[in-house]
């Protein structure tokens, strides 16, 4: 018989180390995930617990024990500031460019974003493989080496892949996963909550809700405040773009949580929501002009509100050529390359009107990075205009 202490047991925390035994004998407050009874199941292992030094108990389950008042805090870090939610690079065969996500990647950091976020929405976790989202996962944290916290989207379908994706995850060091609703089939907010529930009493990762309605279901105040007692999930990115409505979660869930996280996922509302006390946002321009989006955030939440409201203006422009008259993130993807990376081939269809427009559209952000005072050395379609830059003042 062999024994392990981990507090979360999974199944990558099994292999090599079973090596023939018929019997595990694991502590009281180690945590089984689904992987590793599957694991055990198959091997057929019988699973004994008991504290160190204690009298095994007569029979043994393969479930896992009942999870504690208030649950672990799977080393959980301050998630405050702006996490970019990266795009993914690919080569001329439509694969993964390691390479060039790597210069991306420490481009971002030392521009100094304050996390990274692979496998949300902007980097179309959707469009990816299991397999390949696992890749981009595992090439950013090789990348950061903990420079910065790595929180990842691990939306799947299903309950089970959730479990699974985040078991990787967190072997690879991941800081934290971001759930929206399973997608596809609409559920009902009782069973949202069941879903989200059981993941918090198995996921070996702290958890950020994502309530994003242009894509998925929205997530109801009224539920994120039912989930509340699960400890795991220690916050909320809001990507409604309506701010009332973020203001209104603030005021709600922190009454009962004062440490609880809410981001905004809107470039709109870097400014008004850290003035009234949001932890920071998801913000995919972050991609592009790293720079002003971190400024952004920091004279909000320092209170230099005219700096932060020049800045907060000056990237609506922006914003909006990169949102609108092409698939989503396309317009992103452009600004990317307008900073100098290979971004590659798309992975969504796309109509040859929309492949006219994001010509039209590289030389337009062309002409809104260099208002901003960026070197640019692709081509421009704008008159001249009398702003001042905005970088490196």
């Amino acid at each position: 018989m062999i024994r392990i202490d981990d507090a979360v047991i999974t199944a990558q925390t099994l292999e090599g180390r079973l090596a023939g035994e018929r019997q595990v004998e694991i502590g009281l407050g180690s945590k089984l995930t689904p992987s590793a009874q599957d694991l055990l199941r198959v091997q057929g292992v019988e699973i004994v617990r008991r504290e160190a030094g204690g009298q095994a108990p007569p029979t043994a389950t393969l479930a896992p024990a009942p999870a504690p008042a208030v649950p672990r805090a799977a080393g959980r870090q301050a998630f405050a500031g702006i996490f970019c939610p990266s795009i993914v690079l690919l080569d001329s065969h439509n694969r993964i460019n390691h390479a060039e996500m790597e210069r991306y990647i420490n481009w971002l950091i030392e521009a100094g974003v304050h996390g990274l976020y692979p496998n949300g929405s902007t980097g179309e976790f959707a469009r990816l493989s299991q397999e390949e989202r696992q890749d981009v996962v595992r090439l950013v944290c090789e990348v950061n080496k903990g420079r910065v916290p790595v929180l990842t989207g691990a939306s799947e379908a299903n309950l089970r892949d959730v479990l699974k994706m985040a078991e990787y995850y967190a072997s690879l060091g991941v800081d934290a996963i971001a759930l929206m609703p399973p997608y596809y089939y609409e559920i009902s907010t009782e069973s949202l909550f069941e879903y989200f529930a059981e993941i918090a009493e198995e996921s070996p990762l702290d958890i950020l809700l994502c309530n994003i309605p242009q894509f998925t279901q929205e997530l109801s105040i009224d539920l994120l405040e039912r989930l509340l007692p699960y400890d795991l999930i220690f916050g909320t990115k809001d990507s409604s773009r309506d701010l009332p409505r973020l203001l209104n979660t603030m005021n709600c869930l922190r009454q009962q949580r004062p440490d609880y996280v809410v981001m905004t996922g809107c470039e709109e509302l870097v400014f008004p929501s850290v003035l009234m006390g949001a932890s920071g946002g998801t913000i995919a321009t972050s991609g592009i002009v790293p720079e002003v989006i971190v400024e952004l955030y920091e004279k909000a939440k320092s209170g230099d509100i005219e700096r932060a409201r020049e800045l907060q203006y000056r990237i609506l422009d922006l914003i909006n050529l990169m949102l609108l008259g092409v698939n989503f993130p396309e317009g992103f993807k452009t600004g990317v390359a307008a900073r100098g990376f290979d971004v590659g081939p798309a992975r969504a269809s796309s109509s040859a009107s929309e492949q006219e427009y994001l010509i039209k559209l590289e030389a337009q952000i062309n002409c809104v990075l260099a208002d901003m005072g960026y070197p640019v050395q692709g081509p421009r379609a704008c008159p001249a205009t009398n702003l001042p830059p905005i970088v490196g003042r």
